[in-house]
C-alpha cells in the first residue's frame, strides 16, 4: 500500500506527482497505521512528494514497523535519512542532471544504503545515463545495494535504455512504471 505524504521541496521538470505538493488530509500516525491495517497488505511504501518534508515521517516509518509491516521508504535522496530506522528498505531516487535537481543530492545519504536497499535513477536522455553510469561507477553502488534505471515517461523510449544498459553490461535493473504502461498519467496510480 502506497502512503502519499503531500509536499516536497524540488521541483523535478518530469515529476509525475505534482498533485501531492498541495492539498492532502491531516491525520495521525495512529489514524494512517489503522488505515494501513484495513488494507490487509503487509507492505507499506511511504511515499511522496517527498515523505522526509513532513516532520513527523520518521516516527511514521518507525511505527509501521512497530505494527509489523515491511516498510520502505521512496525519497528524493535530497533529505537527510540518517534517522530513518534501520528496519525501513530506503529508495534513494537519485536526480539526473534532466530533472533539473541535480544540485539537490544529498550525496552522504549513500554512507546509509545497504544490500536490502535500492538507488533508482531516473533517466531523461543520453546524457543522464552517462551521469548514471559514471555515479554508479564512482559510488561503486552496484556492489552495495540494488540500482535501478528508469526511463522518464513518455520522454525516452524504454527499449533505448534497456539498449544501453545491455549494450555497457551494467550491474543495474532495468525499471519501468508498470502503472504508466496499464493506466497512462492517472493521478493516484
Amino acid at each position: 500500500m502506497f502512503v502519499r505524504l503531500t509536499g516536497c521541496p524540488l521541483r523535478c521538470v518530469w515529476c509525475d506527482t505534482a498533485y501531492a505538493f498541495h492539498g492532502g488530509e491531516w491525520r495521525t500516525i495512529e489514524e494512517i497505521v489503522a488505515k494501513v491495517g484495513d488494507y490487509g497488505v503487509r507492505h507499506a511504501c511511504v511515499t511522496g512528494g517527498e515523505p522526509l518534508a513532513q516532520k513527523r515521517c520518521v516516527d511514521l516509518l518507525a511505527a509501521l514497523c512497530d505494527a509489523g509491516y515491511e516498510v520502505s521508504l521512496e525519497t528524493s535522496g535530497a533529505m537527510d535519512v540518517a534517522q530513518v530506522d534501520a528496519r525501513v528498505r530506503k529508495v534513494l531516487d537519485l536526480k539526473a542532471p534532466g530533472s533539473g535537481e541535480v544540485a539537490r543530492n544529498l550525496w552522504s545519504n549513500l554512507d546509509h544504503v545497504g544490500a536490502r536497499d535500492q538507488v533508482k535513477i531516473v533517466i531523461a536522455d543520453r546524457a543522464d545515463y552517462e551521469w548514471a553510469r559514471e555515479r554508479v561507477a564512482e559510488h561503486a553502488l552496484a556492489s552495495r545495494c540494488q540500482v535501478l534505471f528508469s526511463p522518464v515517461y513518455a520522454s525516452l523510449a524504454p527499449r533505448d535504455l534497456a539498449e544501453w544498459i545491455l549494450a555497457d553490461r551494467l550491474p543495474v535493473r532495468f525499471q519501468m512504471q508498470l502503472h504508466k504502461a496499464l493506466w497512462g498519467e492517472t493521478p493516484g496510480t
